[in-house]
């Protein structure tokens, strides 16, 4: 089994994939980290070893994890017991359970938004104790992270018996006794509360990295993580469904075409697959607006390769990978964005995974229009390669072998890649 050249511990790349999640929140980039930390503190209190605190602080991490939209969010936040949380809570479900590293977490995350009094009564086969008390405990810390929201970095303390009232009075229907118990004894230090502040998370983060036990991932680990998260992204919008699946497939069939060596081919399709991470941060509004973007707009939507490069950049063995996804709308001739790098500074592999996205969202059917034909789509890349916006020789290639090319970034629509 393969492995990228600098080797990526798996967990690393979990928790900079995490950041991921959280931007959904746009103003509020940490709200998984901070059910995981509240969750692992609850842990301690239990007496639960190491091991299982760790776990509880990835789970409260991760929960989360089927939720693409901004206005899923805000219903999240805003009401106690949103009518439709179990949606994401599904869906959260489906993407980590065939995934070996984290199929632990999947009853967990399905049952999250389950009420106490009916997640007790599900028979063992469904739900074990075990799993029961996780999925219960995270909704409860999900819910005081709720209700604390507009109080951070204000004055939450001046909040915090209401919180611990609310969580109270949802005793035996909400949540469980035992756990309720557990929350008031341990979100009873003010330290508890301390945790969740900014500098306090990153500090919690570092340390739990630095003392967990290193995991190497293979490339196929590293690239199913990559596709569980691409699908994220690409359920953002109904305009972007098997987008980036389709432009990791086709920007490695144009390199693979371009003689670049195996192991950067790897690379790339992983950077394809997460090169759109950044859109998460997009309000859904704005992402998919039917008529042509304002200036503010466009200025918002011109950030998401950023805030990709932020994600990205400091997983170890990534160092390629975070630029060439950064790097995605930037033009040989200077006047792309965010950096405005210049064709001298553009990778071939930068420029090759530029042409494939142009070309997937061109050839891909939208809900607004059909998929162009291979001509249409061939015209519109020369044309932008005439202009200077993308690299004519790699345009050149994909003309040579264009209808495989079609496959490579459509096909990926009834495959799972």
């Amino acid at each position: 089994m393969s492995k990228l050249p600098a080797q990526s511990d798996l967990r690393h790349v979990i928790y900079a994939l995490s950041d991921a999640l959280d931007l959904v929140g746009v103003d509020d980039v940490a709200h998984g980290k901070r059910v995981g930390i509240m969750a692992a503190e609850c842990g301690k209190v239990m007496g639960l070893p190491e091991a299982e605190t760790t776990f509880l602080f990835d789970l409260g991490m991760l929960h989360d994890i089927g939720v693409s939209s901004t206005q899923t969010h805000h219903h999240l936040v805003a009401q106690f017991d949103w009518e439709s949380s179990q949606a994401h809570a599904e869906k959260g479900y489906l993407l980590l359970r065939e995934f070996a590293p984290l199929s632990r977490m999947a009853i967990p995350v399905r049952y999250h938004h389950t009420r106490w009094e009916k997640l007790s009564k599900m028979p063992s086969s469904d739900v074990t104790v075990e799993q029961a008390n996780e999925a219960n405990l995270i909704f409860l810390v999900d819910r005081v992270d709720a209700m604390s929201a507009p109080y951070y970095g204000s004055d939450l303390f001046d909040h915090l018996e209401e919180i611990r009232g609310h969580i109270k009075g949802g005793i035996g229907s909400y949540f469980a006794p035992e756990l309720v118990q557990v929350f008031m004894e341990a979100s009873q230090a003010e330290a508890f509360w301390l945790l969740l502040e900014s500098r306090s998370i990153q500090s919690y983060l570092q340390n739990l990295l630095a003392h967990g036990e290193s995991y190497q991932a293979t490339f196929a680990e590293l690239k199913q993580l990559a596709v569980i998260f691409s699908n994220i992204v690409d359920a953002k919008s109904p305009f972007t469904a098997h987008h980036s699946l389709g432009v990791a497939r086709l920007a490695r069939f144009i390199a693979e075409r371009s003689g670049i060596s195996a192991e950067n081919c790897d690379k790339l399709e992983i950077a394809g697959l997460l090169h759109d991470l950044g859109k998460l941060r997009v309000p859904d509004e704005i992402l998919d607006k039917p008529g042509k973007l304002d200036s503010h707009e466009r200025r918002i939507i011109n950030t998401h390769s950023f805030e990709t490069y932020q994600v990205l950049r400091n997983i170890g063995g990534f160092e390629e990978i975070a630029l060439w996804a950064a790097y995605h709308h930037e033009e040989p001739d200077g006047m792309g964005y965010p950096f405005h790098v210049h064709e001298k500074d553009l990778s071939i592999e930068a420029r090759i995974l530029r042409v494939a996205d142009i070309f997937q969202a061109m050839a891909q059917d939208r809900p607004y229009r059909a998929g162009l034909t291979e001509h249409e789509v061939l015209v519109f890349l020369k044309e932008l390669a005439n202009k200077g916006s993308l690299d004519a020789s790699i345009v050149n290639l994909v003309s040579e072998n264009m209808p495989q090319a079609m496959a490579a970034a459509i096909s990926a629509e009834s495959d799972s890649f």
